[in-house]
Parts: structure tokens; sequence; C-alpha cells
């Protein structure tokens, strides 16, 4: 009796480590199967690699201009991504759902810093965009760009709202030119149109019938040549000059005709790395070379092949938005996606289309690539609230590879 009670105790307690780390794994195959689930490599991976290319190419532009300043905006960047990288996670792990009381309350904080950036901005490149602490720049329309998609989105899927009643659609039209008027006054039309573009997939995607899509429609096409007469002198040659580069080539259709030239002349494979002659020369202005245009410096160091790279690389990331907004739980989710999906896309494509004199020069950076703090790092909030979105996904489809 005593050897059987013996045999038994030490049978368990030679079981008990077995029992704990079975308990131990299975704790762990949950985390990491949890891991798994909440963790969107079609976005991070995309994301990463046009992180890279753009810092690598900042720096090879810095080094090709020379001087002390230049020299080092590459370590200003990686500063930029660091904390781009930390608002990511921030988005991310966090409940995407939380967005929508905080948009209320930073929108008219973003309203009042548009208003006072019209005052006491500082100015660069003609527009007082710019609101400056120290040695730290930031841009206030980028804020407003930000908390105008997300309000819109938080509203649009309520349930007592219905874009098709008249009072939900003028209080969007309010809310959506307040800070597009007051960007524009900057000036920067490039941003105030950038604005435009998201509320409109968002009120699309909301279901607007196709009626007042097509008095909208009818009102824009009025109004666009209207406002032509409201633009300033440089804007309307930016127009003319989009239609004949002839008529301005040494002045104002200079950039466009140098970038356009710069991306031919890569080739299938390029000149290599930091052997790109239009922006060592100066052909290209090299003040925003790293900026708004960094995608001939990428297209005539790497050829056809580098930029195509590129723009694979966009498309697949705009993939995933848009597969993330099909998984998205609820109507706000699948909003902010859409929303955000369409301001990716207006970015890179004005971005590279006026390039390739497809569109007027602006001012618009392209996502990820070019250098600039606040966008950059309002671009990866946004990228972290649609990974938020698909870590609270409640089903896998066919589009959940």
């Amino acid at each position: 009796m005593a050897k059987h009670t013996m045999l038994s105790m030490a049978s368990g307690r030679r079981s008990s480590p077995e029992q704990g780390d079975s308990s131990g794994n299975g704790i762990f195959r949950n985390l990491l199967s949890v891991i798994l689930f909440r963790t969107d490599w079609l976005q991070i991976l995309p994301m990463i690699l046009l992180i890279t290319i753009g810092e690598l190419f900042i720096y090879g532009t810095g080094q090709q201009i020379g001087g002390f300043y230049a020299e080092t905006f590459w370590k200003r960047h990686l500063i930029y991504i660091g904390i781009g990288i930390a608002v990511w996670l921030i988005f991310s792990i966090l409940d995407y759902r939380w967005c929508g009381p905080f948009a209320l309350t930073l929108y008219p904080l973003s309203i009042a810093l548009l208003i006072y950036v019209l005052f006491w901005g500082e100015k660069y490149f003609g527009a007082r965009s710019w609101i400056q602490f120290g040695s730290i720049n930031f841009q206030p329309s980028e804020v407003a760009k930000f908390s105008l998609l997300v309000l819109t989105a938080w509203i649009l899927s309520m349930k007592k709202v219905n874009i098709n009643r008249l009072f939900w659609l003028v209080l969007l039209v309010i809310l959506t030119m307040i800070p597009v008027t007051l960007t524009k006054m900057q000036p920067d039309l490039g941003t105030a149109t950038a604005m435009l573009a998201p509320v409109l997939a968002i009120i699309f995607t909301a279901r607007l019938k196709w009626r007042y899509i097509l008095i909208l429609s009818i009102i824009a096409a009025i109004c666009m040549p209207v406002g032509y007469y409201f633009l300033k002198d440089y804007q309307k040659e930016r127009i003319r000059v989009f239609l004949d580069p002839s008529r301005d080539p040494s002045n104002r259709g200079w950039s466009t005709l140098q970038a356009e030239m710069a991306v031919g002349s890569g080739g299938l494979t390029g000149k290599g790395f930091m052997k790109g002659t239009h922006n060592l020369l100066g052909f290209l202005p090299q003040k925003v070379s790293n900026s708004d245009f960094i995608f001939p410096v990428i297209a005539e160091e790497t050829g056809f092949l580098g930029a195509t790279g590129v723009v694979l690389t966009f498309m697949i990331l705009l993939f995933s938005i848009l597969r993330t907004a099909l998984l998205a739980p609820d109507d706000f989710g699948k909003y902010m996606c859409v929303g955000i999906a369409i301001l990716m896309f207006f970015h890179t494509y004005v971005n590279i289309a006026m390039c390739l004199r497809l569109c007027p020069v602006t001012g618009l950076p392209l996502p990820l690539v070019s250098y600039g703090g606040t966008f950059l790092v309002t671009t990866m909030a946004y990228l972290g609230i649609v990974h938020s979105v698909y870590g609270h996904r409640e089903k896998k489809t066919l589009f959940d590879l």
C-alpha cells in the first residue's frame, strides 16, 4: 500500500512538469496565432521596401548636391522614419474605433492651426504652410487632412446618418470646405485638392445615390473653369505650361521637361546609384529633388526596371489596403480604408504623373519615399489604422492571404 502511494506521488511529480510544458506551449501557440492573424505582411513588406528606397535615394541626392545641410538630409529623415514606425505601431496595436472620437477633437484643433499658419506660419517655396518649433517644422494641413478623412468616415458610419439626406450632405460639404479653403489660401492647391479625393471616395462608398453624383459632377464641371480665374498667376501659368511646355522651357517649363528627360535617360537598367546626371548637374531642382522630384532620380539611376518596381510596390500596397476594406468588420473601418487607399493613390499618381508630363507640376510628395517629416508620419498613421482594421477583422475570405 505504501509502495503504491509512493509510486502515485512519484508519478504525480513527473506529470506536473509535463502538464506545465503543455500549458506553456499552448499559450505560446495561441499567442503566435494571434500575432500571425493580426499581422498583414502584404502591407508591411511593401511599406518597408518603399521606406528603404526613399532613405537610400534621399542619401544619394544629398551626397550629389553636397554641403553639410544636404548631406545630412538622410539622417533627419531616419529620425522621421523612427517616429513614423512608432506611430504605426501605436495605431496598429490600438483598436481603430477610437480614431473617430479622436478625430472629433483633432479636427477643430487642426482648423485653428490652419488659421494660425496663415498669419504666423513659415513660408517655403511661396506657400505659408509651416509652423516652426525650434528646429522642428510641421504642416498643419497634413493634420487637417488626417482628421477630415477619419471624421468623414466616422460620421457616415453612424447608424442614423444617411448621406442621401440633404442635411448630412451639406454638413459634410461644410466640414470639407473649411480646411480645403484655408489650405488653398496658404496657397497650397495641391494639398487642398488631395483633401477632396478621400472625402469623395468615402461619400461614394457610403452609397450616395447616382442622381446626387450627377448633380455634384455638373457643379464641379461648372466650377472648374470659373475657379481658374481665382487661381494665383503662377498657378495659372503652371496649367498653361503643362498644356504647352515649350511656352516657357527655360523657366516654368524647365522642371517638367527635365524630369521627363531624366526618366527617359535611365533606359532599361539605369545609370547606376548616384550616377544620374540630372540631379548632380542641377537640371532637376535640387531643393526638391529628394521630395517632389525623387521619382525622376530613381528612374534615371535604376532605369525602367527600377521605376516599374517602385510602381508595382505601390500597387501591392494599395491592393492590401483595399483588401482590408473588404475584410473590415464595420462601415467605419471600411470607409477609412477606402479613403486612405484613394489618398495614397492620388499622391502617388500626381507625383509620378507630373514627372511624366501627364499633369501639372504640384508639390505633392511620393508616399513613404519623398523626404518630409509631417507627411511621412501621417502616412504611417494611415497605414497603422489600416493594419488595426485588418487585425480586428472577424472572418477570413479568399482575399485573406
